[in-house]
């Protein structure tokens, strides 16, 4: 049902069976697929491309043009993939000629006030508490979660099954598999509940432990590290994974937790 009182250019794109509230604007260059809800008072602008069976709630912005000054109006997209629910006054920019779109993948959850900027990648099944501010060239892989009022500097990756604890600054990389947390952010431990509720076997959720063990509390620097993990450590998916993040971080990854903790996070 497409509300009267909602404005859709002629030219957008609307797949059957999507509702659109009232006092909802969409732009020409629109496109949204089948059963998508749209709630009142959205603005929906030129170069968003909007999955099937998504919801988008009341306030949220979708394809505004980048905050960037070296913006010059060239042709790009935010793209929101299948089934996933944008909370209220979320913001997604558009793309740049860096990379030509933004893109939040299918099945993620974004809190209300969370601002996505250009260029970003976001996976499938990712979860943003409200208010993550995400800055431009951002990369978050798959199932990360980040929790609320945290704010992730530019050209950072957090990598898949990923866990950002509320209100951190996030100014390196964050490993796979990790908890991350505390201030300057560190490492926390293996973010071994996710990944069972994920159904990984308690052997790769051991690996993955032993893994950043010697990453984080080993002694060595990070070289040595990945080093002594491929020596050491069985292949398997989960190595390969975690060592292809580490070698290719470019910002530097967070650093272990300080010597002479009390609370036992470092021994997981």
């Amino acid at each position: 049902m497409i509300s009267p009182l909602a404005y859709i250019h002629p030219s957008a794109r609307i797949a059957p069976g999507v509702t659109v509230e009232p006092f909802t604007t969409i732009a020409a260059d629109v496109e949204i697929g089948e059963g998508s809800w749209i709630g009142p008072n959205v603005t929906i602008m030129n170069g968003a491309r909007i999955g099937q069976h998504c919801q988008v709630f009341p306030g949220a912005v979708l394809g505004a043009v980048p905050q960037d000054l070296k913006f010059a109006g060239e042709q790009t997209t935010a793209v929101i993939g299948d089934h996933t629910v944008i909370r209220e006054c979320v913001t997604v920019n558009r793309g740049t000629v860096d990379r030509g779109e933004t893109r939040v993948g299918s099945h993620c959850l974004l809190m209300a006030y969370v601002h996505v900027a250009h260029d970003c990648v976001i996976g499938n099944h990712c979860i943003l508490a409200n208010t993550v501010q995400v800055a431009g060239h951002v990369e978050i892989g798959d199932y990360a979660i980040i929790g609320g009022s945290s704010a992730v500097h530019q050209f950072v990756k957090i990598g898949t099954h990923a866990m950002v604890s509320g209100g951190s600054l996030v100014r390196k990389d964050v490993p796979p598999f990790v908890k991350a947390g505390r201030e300057p952010l560190s490492y926390a431990g293996a973010n071994s509940v996710g990944l069972r509720r994920r159904g990984f076997t308690e052997d790769a959720i051991n690996l993955v432990q032993q893994l950043y063990r010697t990453l984080f509390l080993g002694g060595f620097n990070t070289q040595d590290a990945l080093a002594q993990i491929e020596r050491e450590l069985p292949a398997s998916p989960e190595r390969e994974i975690a060592v292809s993040f580490v070698r290719a971080a470019t910002r530097g990854i967070i650093k272990g937790p300080k010597r002479g903790r009390t609370d036992g996070s470092e021994a997981e």
